[in-house]
């Protein structure tokens, strides 16, 4: 009997409200359709990067780029983050700049299949109050028009008349808080996985190129040196090409010394170098013409 009771009771909130309730049933019903169907969606779909990451770095150590894409394709249907991580091992050549890029694209792509409906929650949340509103000042104006008509004015006609305009605004507000708190909800949940991916994947561009700079840095092996001036073949198998021949031994026979014949003219002693030391002349005492000092006293 209760039951009938409240029922009825709605019914008779929803009639009183007026042609505003219409539009007010429809924004509820689209809201919680959205609401139900992004609740479903993020619980199918898992949004965990830890133990993609892990594992993933496992393969990208070993430099088995083939077996992190293996292991990733099997997990495609349900986890949005190996999609990502995806792109990002499927071609590891790229430069890291390159890399992020199609890391970005990919991840724009899935962050936006997770906000789809986001924006009707939005639109929802600011129609549904304004739509009440309007419900209320189309009831105001019904009460006043009953005053104006009534011959004797009492409170209860005004009452009724305000009572049956915030109906509207009731069932507005209601609707709106709904949608606001589920989109405040799905909006953390995206929010938080965009920012593991964006560490994930900063994380696994910084993995690739460690790889690729330990392979670049690593010795290469050397082929073998020749040994005693003989190139090494590939294998230990003879070779089918005869030995060289060794060289002819020198002859028993020497030749006879013959002196050889020069053009040279030898040059003569010098006479000047052999000749006798010239006689040394005799002393000769010189005259000088200076008077002695004593001749002039």
């Amino acid at each position: 009997m209760e039951t009938q009771e409240s029922a009825f009771s709605l019914m008779e909130l929803f009639k009183m409200g007026g042609a505003f309730m219409w539009p007010l049933l429809l924004f509820s019903i689209a809201a919680s359709a959205i609401s139900l169907e992004r609740v479903l969606y993020l619980l199918y779909h898992n949004l965990r990067l830890d133990d993609l990451q892990r594992r993933a770095e496992e393969y990208i150590r070993d430099g088995d780029f083939a077996g992190a894409q293996e292991y990733l394709k099997t997990l495609t249907r349900r986890r949005i983050g190996a999609r990502i991580l995806l792109a990002l091992v499927r071609k590891p050549e790229l430069s890291e700049h390159q890399m992020e890029k199609a890391v970005e694209a990919e991840a724009m792509t899935q962050i936006n299949a997770l906000e789809n409906g986001f924006n009707f929650l939005t639109a929802l949340g600011s129609l549904s109050p304004l739509t009440g509103f309007l419900g209320t000042v189309s009831g105001m104006i019904g009460a006043f028009k009953s005053i104006a008509e009534a011959t004797e004015v009492n409170a209860q006609i005004v009452a009724n008349g305000i009572y049956e305009a915030l109906i509207t605004t009731v069932f507005g507000l209601i609707i709106a808080l709904i949608a606001m708190i589920f989109h405040s909800l799905f909006t953390h949940v995206v929010d938080k996985f965009a920012a593991d991916v964006e560490k994930t994947c900063s994380e696994l561009i910084t993995e690739i190129a460690l790889t690729h700079a330990v392979k670049e840095t690593a010795p290469q092996a050397e082929p073998p040196q020749a040994f005693l001036g003989l190139p090494l073949t590939a294998s230990f198998a003879p070779s089918a090409e005869p030995p060289p021949e060794p060289p002819a031994p020198p002859s028993a026979e020497t030749p006879a010394y013959k002196p050889v014949q020069s053009d040279v003219v030898p040059a003569e002693p010098s006479q000047a170098f052999f000749a006798p030391p010239a006689e040394t002349p005799a002393y000769k005492p010189v005259q000088s013409d200076i008077v002695p000092a004593e001749e002039y006293t």
